[in-house]
């Protein structure tokens, strides 16, 4: 499952969005179980260390691709988590420091 942090609507709380969410993995996923984040910065930022430290010691896999244009770099992060509230910790963590990024 991939949430569209950045879709969200200008008239939904976080809190809203992050409550259907947990409801959403809680009933499409057996937990614990594997996750695929997507983020995508910008290749001037200067965050991707931070991105990718939010996400270690949990044995992810990131994979890195270039946009055609060169402006952008998308990451894609499989981790095994434990549970939908870990999920969106992680999620919140990252918009918490990253400031240029897009979550998919």
């Amino acid at each position: 499952m991939l949430a569209r942090i950045r879709n969200m609507s200008s008239t939904q709380k976080p809190e809203e969005f992050y409550k259907k969410l947990k409801e959403q993995l809680e009933a499409d996923t057996k937990w614990p179980s594997l996750y695929l984040y997507k983020f995508i910065l910008p290749t001037t930022s200067s965050q991707e260390k931070d991105l990718v430290s939010i996400f270690d010691g949990l044995g992810a896999v990131i994979k890195t691709n270039l946009s055609k244009t060169g402006k952008y770099k998308s990451y894609s992060i499989k981790v095994k988590l434990k549970s939908p509230d870990i999920v969106i910790e992680k999620y919140k963590e990252v918009g918490n420091k990253i400031t240029d990024v897009i979550s998919l």
